[in-house]
């Protein structure tokens, strides 16, 4: 996404898309009693700050990381699911073979499917508005595994003041 497709989003009810005040914002500034040097002042501003970040943009360009459904799926899942959350064949006829009933694996990749098209739908939105949604998801994801061994070493500390299991950011028998 753009910066510029950003400042649009931002103030694209006041101003054009080459970053000039409409005619009607002015008028409706007038209206409210701003006078000439002020609609002015405003308008220079923000178009000083539309062709800063146009010049960005043809400078030097954000990056805007492409991030899928299947970048957030666990590795079972990915052992499980295709990208599209449809699922994986050899999955299926192991899963058969284990006894799992067809009705259940059809609602399992009903589900995924989903979530995938949940998440499609989510990213797609975010993007008309500027977010790269799969970028802050996985911002997200990687400061909780920074933290995992400072929560870790925490609860070890919970534990031994004996605070309530309830207060414990883990199960107490599955964090180590």
């Amino acid at each position: 996404m753009s910066r510029i497709k950003r400042w649009l989003n931002m103030h694209g009810k006041e101003f054009n898309a080459d970053g000039t005040l409409k005619n009607e914002a002015r008028q409706q500034m007038l209206f409210e009693g701003m006078n000439d040097a002020a609609i002015n002042s405003y308008a220079l501003r923000l178009k000083n700050n539309y062709d800063e970040w146009k010049r960005l943009d043809e400078t030097d360009p954000e990056p805007w990381p492409i991030y899928t459904a299947y970048d957030f799926f666990t590795a079972e899942e990915k052992r499980q699911f295709n990208p599209d959350g449809s699922l994986n064949p050899e999955y299926v006829q192991e899963a058969l073979d284990k006894g799992i009933s067809e009705g259940w694996l059809e609602e399992m990749e009903r589900r995924k499917k989903i979530e995938v098209d949940d998440y499609n739908k989510v990213s797609e939105k975010h993007a008309e508005q500027g977010i790269n949604f799969g970028a802050w998801q996985m911002r997200g994801r990687i400061g909780n595994s920074r933290t995992y061994v400072q929560r870790r070493q925490q609860m070890e500390q919970d534990l031994r003041n004996f605070e309530d299991v309830d207060s414990l950011p883990f199960d107490k028998d599955t964090a180590y």
